[in-house]
């Protein structure tokens, strides 16, 4: 049972998928990175300095003007839909960067060196079949 669990851990798929779970969550921390402290001040300077991770309607009429939304949190319920759109805009960043890396790799996997890629002509018949072409042809105009 351990000869066969050895085979199956050492396989390249598994140890494929680690690689690929691994370079994904570093991935995730640079995406998040990218959204938090370069697109969503962006985004937020072009409608107005708002912090959307703090954007929430109050539930609750116990809970003041001006808290920060964990503070809001504290006091009573919120419907927090600034973390909402901040994970929205994450996703689709990673998703269209994923569509590109896809995308990057296929067109380099289709490429072909171009002596591959252009379609070789074909030989020429051999004589004999050229000479019986032309027969044929001279045949035909009469």
């Amino acid at each position: 049972m351990l000869k066969e669990f050895k085979e199956f851990a050492l396989k390249g798929n598994v140890v494929d998928l680690a690689i690929g779970v691994i370079i994904g969550a570093a991935f995730s921390l640079i995406v998040t990175s990218l959204v938090d402290d370069i697109i969503m001040p962006i985004i937020g300077a072009i409608v107005g300095n708002v912090d959307f991770s703090n954007l929430y309607v109050r539930l609750s009429s116990a809970i003041p003007d001006g808290l920060s939304l964990d503070d809001a949190r504290k006091a009573g319920a919120v419907f927090a839909y600034g973390k909402f759109i901040t994970v929205t805009v994450k996703f689709l960043i990673i998703a269209f960067a994923l569509f590109l890396v896809v995308k990057g790799i296929n067109r380099v996997k289709n490429l072909k060196p171009a002596a591959e890629a252009a379609p070789e002509a074909p030989p020429p018949p051999p004589a004999d079949i050229q000479l019986l072409t032309e027969i044929r042809d001279l045949l035909a105009r009469r």
